[in-house]
């Protein structure tokens, strides 16, 4: 029992992490590259791949490979010289921010991805939020440096001016578009130059003594080294210094500039991760804070996906865990049910491959196979009866109802839907009056895409049709209240699948009306995903 290593050296060099972006700004491809030199694949693919080409390893669904778009969430954990990296892929786009948030409750630290041309934009504004709602610490990758950009004055300014967090550079570009030849490492005073003709060879470093180095010249034209010492002398007089205290309390951003696809700037920003980014940080609960070092184990589900291989109805759920040392096999108790659950099969990701975790440690993200019984935002620990806080449901913006193409087929589609209300992929409402069910959604393409998956997943075409109703808000108050009020409202009321009351309306007047005259009654636009 003397040889198991000592909790803390593993927890320490674990570092948990999501990236996120505006799409298109470069985010899978820099997964990729993170996957690339983390040793875990081979070969990077794109996105777009033509032909035979290789596809990107973290857009598993066919949806996804299709468009070009992230959709759900996927975790990949991968070594990177000494330390753990458990890297969160998050969607970009918009219609499917809720995954993302989140995802956010599971992470240590975020990589925001910033498109060199297009700057901050409204995506990434609203994901920066919620990092800051929870303090999260932010490393800042400004990619595609090798097309044109704007200027790198203007792109720090504009992080700085929207959003309200110091901005300090460890790399500097050199040139830009065509004429980008790689970048000044301000940290290590070395220079990062940019090999074009192989994509997935990382810069050549050359280290040098400072900026009056005579060797400078022998990589960099003159008048981009001109204008290279010239920015730097600014850019020392403007922006703040790195400084790692300031950045893990999220008031400061270090930013890298690179190109991803060029693999070039990836090296560093990995490095950056490793050596400043925090190791596991303690989760909150609604009893007390939860520290990793804990001998206990302590976990909580993040996420559900079902169906990753369709071959086999399974249903994975993603648990960030919050202390301890897992082993497989542990038995945990599943704290909503009160009944203890067996781990034997737990996973660890990699990509769209997934192997056996024997064991995992605090800061890990393990996938646990199961038929159903575990939801997002539930606990798993040691016999503590643990309720972890913070895991957002938000009230849809699209309700729309749905039916099966074969009317025989009503229960089939039930199934299908329960599945994916429980993955939070959409929420599911019966309403009170009248068969059939309600679909709410944040946006519009999720409506696709589960259209999609019903029918390559369970085989069944479905309509979409529009409803009366345009929001939903859930229901609290005291009992007698809160039944009187369904009573009066059953074509207004239906349940969502934890059976909770949701109040269906056609107008903000109505919700206007019940909070003016029923204040003992709450409507809430977000649930905890609390049991």
């Amino acid at each position: 029992m003397n040889n198991r290593p000592d909790l803390s050296p593993e927890i320490a060099r674990r570092r948990t992490f999501a990236i996120i972006s505006h799409p298109d700004a470069g985010k899978t491809t820099l997964t990729e590259k993170f996957l690339l030199f983390g040793g875990a694949i081979q070969m990077a693919g794109q996105v777009r791949a033509k032909g035979e080409a290789r596809r990107t390893r973290s857009d598993f669904m066919k949806m996804e490979q299709d468009r070009g778009i992230s959709v759900s969430a996927s975790a990949m954990s991968f070594e990177f010289g000494q330390y753990r990296f458990n890297l969160v892929d998050t969607p970009g786009h918009s219609d499917f921010s809720e995954d993302t948030y989140r995802t956010l409750t599971a992470v240590d630290a975020a990589i925001m991805v910033i498109d060199g041309a297009k700057g901050v934009e409204s995506q990434t504004r609203k994901l920066f939020e919620v990092c800051r709602l929870r303090d999260l610490p932010i490393l800042t990758f400004c990619n595609k440096m090798d097309r044109e950009s704007r200027d790198t004055f203007e792109i720090i300014d504009e992080i700085q001016e929207n959003l309200a967090i110091d901005v300090a550079p460890v790399s500097w570009p050199i040139g830009m578009g065509r004429d980008f030849i790689g970048a000044y490492d301000l940290l290590h005073d070395r220079l990062e130059i940019m090999d074009r003709a192989d994509r997935n060879k990382v810069a050549e470093s050359i280290q040098i003594s400072g900026l009056d180095d005579p060797r400078l010249a022998d990589h960099v034209p003159a008048d981009l080294l001109a204008k290279l010492r010239e920015e730097l002398e600014m850019a020392r007089e403007l922006l703040p210094v790195f400084d790692r205290k300031s950045f893990l309390e999220g008031h400061l951003t270090p930013i890298w500039f690179g190109s991803a696809i060029n693999s070039f700037g990836v090296k560093e920003l990995m490095t950056g991760i490793g050596e400043f980014g925090p190791g596991p940080q303690p989760q909150n609960a609604a009893e007390r804070e939860i520290a990793p070092e804990e001998k206990p184990v302590t976990g909580f589900v993040f996420k559900v996906q079902a169906n990753m291989d369709p071959k086999h109805r399974d249903r994975v759920a993603f648990v960030r865990l919050a202390s301890g040392h897992f082993e497989r096999g542990m038995k945990l108790l599943h704290v909503r049910s009160k009944k203890p659950m067996a781990v034997s099969n737990p996973v660890l990701f990699l990509a769209a491959d997934r192997e056996l975790a024997d064991e995992a440690w605090a800061g890990d993200i393990i996938g646990i196979p199961n038929h159903g019984q575990l939801r997002i935002g539930d606990a798993l620990t040691e016999g503590e009866g643990l309720r972890f806080t913070g895991i957002p449901s938000f009230a849809p913006e699209l309700l729309q109802t749905v039916r099966a193409g074969d009317p025989m087929k009503a229960k089939h589609l039930e199934k299908a839907l329960m599945q994916f209300a429980e993955e939070g992929a959409a929420k599911v409402f019966k309403p009170m009056i009248g068969s059939g069910f309600i679909v709410g959604v944040v946006g519009a393409l999720q409506f696709e895409v589960l259209a999609s998956r019903i029918e390559i997943e369970y085989g069944l075409p479905v309509r979409f049709e529009p409803t009366q109703f345009t929001s939903a808000r859930w229901l609290s108050g005291p009992k007698d209240k809160v039944e009187a009020f369904a009573n009066t409202n059953k074509q207004h009321m239906a349940q969502d699948h934890d059976g909770d009351l949701v109040y269906l309306t056609r107008l903000q007047w109505d919700i206007d009306r019940v909070e003016r005259d029923q204040p003992e009654l709450k409507l809430t636009a977000t649930k905890e995903m609390m049991v």
